[in-house]
């Protein structure tokens, strides 16, 4: 695939909000022993909020579409969680543009436009113990993938790969950023639940662009 169009965005959006909707007791457990216990329920209530936007009408460019995703985020989802997630994919939709589709540069530029937003807003650093160490890996292994003339399906499962990777590294970390910082040291062996979910947006961005069931 050389391009991606709105319709796999949205297909994007819905597995996305299906997995954390699914993994939601999962997320909620992770985010228990070092958070406020709400992080998978927060996820599932702002991505159903966000399912409901789009069925009543997605729009028909990138930049509006995520946007609107983050626009929604931000309005409905508590903690820390909305506002960052809600700046990745404003971001995303920023640097997007007014387009139907996007080539594999596209996507890679709005992914990294989306990451230095979380960082902008959240001051995370590599080995915070946060989504950052997820995702940046991920964005990375991306851009490399087509650097090195992978297709865009390719290059999303080596995200997916790298994001995966990063989220099971955050488990022994001390966490340095958020509510789990208070927790010192008894931060450590536990994965952190927004590395956790970012490694779902990626995963579910790889299913959409193969187009696997």
């Amino acid at each position: 695939m050389a391009t991606i169009g709105t319709d796999t965005l949205v297909d994007w959006i819905s597995r996305f909000r299906d997995a954390v909707t699914e993994k939601r007791e999962w997320l909620t457990e992770l985010d228990s022993a070092i958070g406020d216990a709400d992080h998978g329920a927060n996820m599932a209530r702002g991505m159903s909020a966000v399912g409901e936007k789009l069925a009543a009408g997605a729009p028909a460019t990138a930049d509006e579409l995520l946007k609107s995703v983050g626009m929604t985020l931000v309005s409905s989802v508590g903690g820390a969680s909305g506002p960052l997630y809600g700046t990745f994919f404003l971001r995303m939709g920023m640097t997007a543009g007014a387009v139907d589709e996007l080539d594999a540069a596209g996507l890679a530029s709005a992914l990294r436009a989306g990451l230095e937003g979380i960082v902008a807003r959240g001051k995370a650093e590599a080995g915070d113990k946060t989504m950052f160490d997820a995702m940046a890996p991920a964005v990375d292994a991306l851009d490399a993938a087509i650097a090195e003339g992978a297709d865009l399906s390719s290059a999303a499962r080596r995200a997916t790969d790298a994001a995966a990777a990063g989220r099971d590294a955050t488990e022994p970390l001390v966490a340095r950023k958020g509510r789990a910082s208070y927790l010192g040291e008894r931060s450590a062996g536990h994965l952190d639940p927004g590395a956790a979910s970012t490694a779902i947006l990626f995963d579910t961005l790889s299913a959409a662009i193969s187009g696997s069931s």
